[in-house]
């Protein structure tokens, strides 16, 4: 992947104009180019058009992450999406490195689908996230909460049971609106086990946690 080339188009796209509001709404802990996600996809989807055909580019991706403006981590997590189903356990690691530099919600919420993904096809990821579900790192224990949304009934309760285990009696606004956000999508697969769960750890849990978990039951 050629990074300066990508770093080109988007410069010829950048609003400054938009950048000030985008970086408040970030709470000012990012720089912006000022490119909104709709055009940010347009330059990105033929950017990365073959890209799955050839081997990971983790340089490529480390380039766009020591970026200062946000849409380049934007740019690699898409990268990620486009490359995902050559990602192994052994790329479990850069993966870490990326939930833990320039950490913020948007990064985890994406990468906690990457990183399920691997952890589908390759369950011995489990033990990793169970360790991350104890980590005093906040956006490691979110992805380990979070990483199966979606799966229906493929989601492994015991993991995911476990990993909110590790989780209850916190303060952390966003360790438990992800328990909420776990539960919450899985209740939409399996109404019971969520109840149940309710039922045997509602002390543990918090007003937001039980807000989220219970809004479609």
């Amino acid at each position: 992947m050629n990074f300066d080339a990508l770093l080109t188009m988007l410069a010829c796209t950048a609003d400054p104009a938009r950048a000030a509001p985008m970086r408040a709404y970030m709470k000012n802990r990012f720089d912006f180019l000022g490119i909104a996600k709709p055009q940010l996809m347009r330059v990105c989807k033929p950017f990365f058009k073959g890209a799955a055909q050839a081997d990971v580019d983790w340089r490529f991706v480390q380039q766009c992450w020591a970026d200062p403006h946000r849409e380049l981590q934007y740019c690699a997590l898409e990268y990620l999406r486009a490359v995902q189903s050559k990602l192994t356990p052994q790329d479990i690691p850069r993966l870490q490195q990326l939930i833990t530099t320039k950490s913020w919600w948007d990064t985890a919420d994406f990468l906690d689908r990457i990183v399920g993904g691997i952890a589908l096809r390759h369950p011995e990821v489990n033990a990793v996230l169970l360790v991350w579900s104890q980590s005093e790192n906040i956006w490691l224990r979110r992805v380990a909460i979070d990483h199966q949304l979606l799966r229906k009934e493929k989601t492994d309760t015991a993991l995911l049971e476990q990993i909110l285990r590790n989780n209850l009696g916190q303060s952390e606004f966003f360790i438990n609106k992800a328990i909420g956000w776990a539960l919450r999508d899985y209740s939409k697969t399996h109404p019971d086990w969520v109840r149940r769960f309710i039922a045997d750890y509602r002390q543990g849990m918090s007003r937001l946690s039980l807000r989220e978990a219970q809004k479609y039951l």
